[in-house]
């Protein structure tokens, strides 16, 4: 027997609710080109949206599956390149991250054994925030297995933009639960990024700051973490104050946006994107993974700001139009029937279809019938705005001013810089002749590419550079006119290192082997070292005549006199220049 309350069941109930004059959206039927672009991949592990925190408990799964009818309602699924159920993620994956120990222990609680393990509840902070639920382990499992996909799809380059709202729990520490997560699938999901991408940033718009996310990576300089959240000290977790900017490699690499309560659409937006474009502007990412809590939406049943649906879109909107590969993954958010409203929409945001504000006819028709079906109700104004200009003007200009420690986008090899960057460049691109040869300036004073070739030296192009052979003469060469090898005159008078006009070796006459040697013009070389040069237009050493007697060259014996050329001029030492480099 029926009773009168129960009179009116569902299952007696028709299958979709009269809407009357409300209309009804119609789902859309054209399907997306094999080769549009940008590439949209969508997760939804099944059964994820079936788990239950408890009867009292604000953290609703139910969610989930009233957004994926929304979706499919919408027939946004036509829009979608590739729609995936992702296995779940293994225990050695979550323990990437997270402590074995702590892992160990979600793998074996279970709300039958919970009495028994009642320590371990309470050092892994499971209570009253984090309750032991059926299957909890398996819930984990799943939408942490659906942001690692998401996330070696976009590593891979399959995809540009993957969407999990079942994951973005950013509150999970590595080894404790804290407010509702228990995994933070957000942190593993970055580390499977980083083994391709160099630079990772983090966005996050939930109402509460995503600390589980800063704490993971306070002290590295490839993710940089941007929270706008409302902070006052109190508010859960009680943590992202502006101050709070990183620690080692890390600083500067961790900025926060603390907001009050009542903050609207206006405000929020011109925060949002002035922030947002700075910093990717300053740090270049190569992939962005964007948490969207729906808690931060008007009327919600824990959050106090005043943002509507289109206003939560547009801040997606605007990461999309930055065309970098991105992991789009849910959050928080309290009131079921406004965050399926808001992830719907942002998934039409992110294939780029135009969706109307009439909700298509799902069967769960009766969460949207106070709201008359609509996709965007009204949700602004409920709260007072303790926001002003002045503060976000001061917000802004603070953050503005540590992006300017960056000192440019950090890279993975990045190294530091030597203290003495010249004695670096010299180590490194100067060999041992050539820094020997700067010593003296009289040696090095030309520079090392000179464009002006000898007149007798066929010139192609600045790039000309004609082959030197050694050659080591059996005899002395002798050269015109007192000009000795590799030096030209400068400016001031004084000999110069890499000269290209070069005097010219002469044959010798047989008549000059008998010239007595006894004067003292000829002088024995000081050093044993010959100048070096670097100049295209070299004296090119002739072959000394056949009837030249080599052996009274060697050895002209006592006696003998100071060599002339064919011009009657004596010939000086050849290495006499390097007198004049000693005074």
């Amino acid at each position: 027997m029926v009773r009168t309350s129960q009179a009116s069941t569902f299952s007696s109930s028709p299958y979709f609710f009269d809407r009357g004059s409300h209309g009804t959206a119609q789902p859309i039927t054209e399907r997306v080109a094999p080769h549009s672009r940008p590439i949209v991949s969508y997760y939804y592990p099944k059964g994820v949206g079936a788990h239950h925190y408890g009867e009292r408990h604000p953290m609703k799964p139910h969610r989930l599956t009233l957004t994926n009818a929304l979706v499919m309602g919408y027939g946004l699924d036509r829009q979608i390149q590739n729609i995936y159920d992702v296995r779940s993620a293994t225990q050695a994956e979550l323990e990437a991250y997270h402590d074995h120990e702590y892992i160990d222990f979600l793998s074996r609680v279970t709300p039958q054994t919970q009495s028994d393990m009642r320590q371990m509840i309470d050092t892994f902070n499971c209570g009253e925030d984090c309750p032991i639920f059926a299957d909890l382990y398996d819930f984990c499992r799943m939408y942490t297995g659906a942001s690692l996909a998401g996330a070696r799809k976009l590593s891979a380059g399959t995809t540009d933009i993957a969407i999990n709202w079942s994951g973005g729990l950013h509150h999970a520490k590595r080894g404790e639960a804290s407010g509702f997560c228990y995994v933070n699938d957000i942190v593993l999901a970055i580390l499977e990024l980083l083994r391709y991408h160099p630079r990772v940033l983090y966005i996050d718009i939930d109402i509460h700051h995503g600390d589980g996310v800063e704490l993971a990576f306070y002290q590295s300089n490839r993710v940089m973490t941007v929270s706008f959240h409302k902070y006052t000290g109190e508010f859960f977790p009680g943590t992202g104050k502006l101050d709070d900017n990183g620690h080692g490699l890390g600083k500067h690499f961790c900025l926060n946006v603390p907001l009050q309560d009542g903050i609207d659409d206006e405000m929020y937006l011109s925060v949002f994107k002035t922030v947002i474009e700075d910093t990717i502007t300053a740090f270049r990412p190569t992939s962005i993974v964007l948490q969207c809590g729906a808690d931060s939406l008007g009327c919600d049943r824990l959050g106090a700001f005043n943002l509507s649906i289109a206003a939560h879109g547009e801040c997606v909107n605007f990461v999309r139009k930055f065309n970098l590969p991105m992991l789009v993954v849910g959050g928080g958010g309290y009131t079921i029937k406004n965050v399926s409203r808001c992830w719907t929409y942002e998934t039409s945001v992110l294939v780029g279809a135009v969706i109307p504000n009439e909700l298509p006819a799902t069967v769960y028709d009766a969460f949207f019938k106070d709201s008359q079906f609509k996709l965007h109700p009204p949700l602004t104004g409920k709260v007072d705005n303790q926001n002003s200009a002045a503060s976000l003007q001061r917000i802004t200009v603070s953050i503005r001013n540590k992006l300017r420690y960056l000192q440019g986008a950090p890279s993975v090899a990045m190294q530091e810089i030597p203290p003495d960057i010249q004695g670096f460049l010299e180590d490194e691109e100067r060999t041992i002749e050539e820094r020997e040869e700067e010593i003296s300036t009289a040696m090095a004073g030309d520079q090392r590419f000179e464009d002006i070739p000898a007149r007798n030296d066929y010139y192609d192009g600045w790039k000309d550079n004609d082959p030197v052979e050694i050659m080591v003469p059996t005899t002395p060469v002798v050269f015109a006119r007192g000009r000795a090898p590799s030096t030209r005159r400068g400016r001031a008078g004084r000999p110069r290192g890499r000269g290209r006009g070069r005097g010219r070796p002469l044959y010798r006459d047989d008549d000059d082997d008998d010239d007595d040697d006894d004067n003292d013009s000829i002088s024995a070389p000081r050093k044993s070292r010959k100048p070096k040069s670097r100049g295209r237009g070299r004296a090119k050493p002739v072959s000394v005549a056949a009837s030249v007697d080599r052996e009274s060259l060697k050895d002209p014996g006592p006696g003998s006199s100071p060599e002339k050329d064919s011009s009657g001029f004596n010939t000086p030492d050849p290495y006499a220049f390097l007198d004049d480099l000693e005074d």
